[in-house]
């Protein structure tokens, strides 16, 4: 009884929150739908940012979202499968326990606490040790992104690493083989999938990011031509829009970027779908 009753609960909440999603998406397509009729969407779409000449295209910050969100994952990875690569090879179980249940903390630290840090010593340290610009840049959001997101891919790594047949490396070990090569020939290659879902799951925390790219990336509406440029995120756009008419298509703007971000988080999401039940947890 208790367990049909569970399993009840369990649908009603999966249905209601299929059921939010599809109307968050719905409320944002209708609210959107004079951006479609009163031009070209793909005028909208790749066109630049500028209300004063009345263009108001969402190209840059689509560019500037892509650009940050990429270089955090490439900043991340090496960081991640070391990290994770350690936990799986050094055998020390109190030491990785306790390292472990650091990372897990570390996911609980908003994003204002790296957006401050950020502020206080990392663009200081880009202005005026390494002479880059400003230091409110693509460069600096991309590699406080890549501090965010690392958590989440270790965890991951960590799991798909564990999850290789205990016989693979075994036959590596009856071949002389050692830790660091039992990694790289027999522990890597078989957590692909796991590998490709911790960066999916990166790269959608990272698009999805609001406060690092706001407080950091200098909020400038151009085409970057440099990773020292300042840039304007998509999530950044929405939270910074303020248009007097809420009929305007710069207010609308908002809701096409809405609409892209939901887009590229559907995709995400179906692809950790189709690997999750493709190879479980591998």
């Amino acid at each position: 009884m208790i367990e049909k009753f569970v399993k009840g609960i369990l649908f009603v909440s999966t249905f209601l929150s299929v059921i939010v999603v599809f109307i968050i998406f719905f409320f944002l397509f209708v609210l959107g739908i004079p951006i479609f009729k009163k031009g070209d969407f793909f005028a909208f779409l790749l066109s630049a940012w500028n209300p004063k000449m009345d263009l108001y295209g969402i190209a840059p910050m689509l560019i500037g979202t892509v650009i940050i969100s990429i270089l955090a994952l490439i900043f991340s990875l090496p960081i991640s499968i070391g990290t994770a690569g350690f936990f799986v090879l050094i055998k020390n179980r109190l030491l990785t326990n306790f390292l472990k249940n650091l990372i897990r903390f570390s996911l609980a630290i908003p994003p204002v606490i790296y957006g401050f840090i950020g502020i206080v010593v990392l663009i200081p340290l880009l202005r005026d040790f390494f002479q880059i610009g400003s230091g409110f840049s693509i460069l600096t959001a991309s590699l406080l992104l890549s501090m965010l997101i690392a958590p989440t891919m270790i965890l991951i790594f960590i799991d798909s690493f564990k999850a290789v047949p205990q016989s693979y490396v075994l036959a590596m070990d009856s071949m002389g083989a050692n830790r660091i090569q039992k990694f790289l020939y027999v522990i890597l290659p078989n957590s692909k999938n796991g590998i490709f879902k911790g960066l999916t799951l990166g790269l959608s925390r990272a698009i999805g990011d609001t406060l690092i790219a706001l407080m950091v990336a200098g909020n400038s509406p151009q085409f970057p031509t440099k990773i020292t440029d300042s840039v304007r995120t998509l999530t950044s756009h929405i939270a910074l829009v303020k248009a007097s008419d809420i009929d305007s298509l710069e207010f609308r703007s908002i809701y096409l970027a809405g609409i892209i971000l939901y887009t590229i988080t559907l995709i995400n999401v179906s692809i950790i779908y189709h690997l999750t039940r493709e190879r479980g947890l591998s």
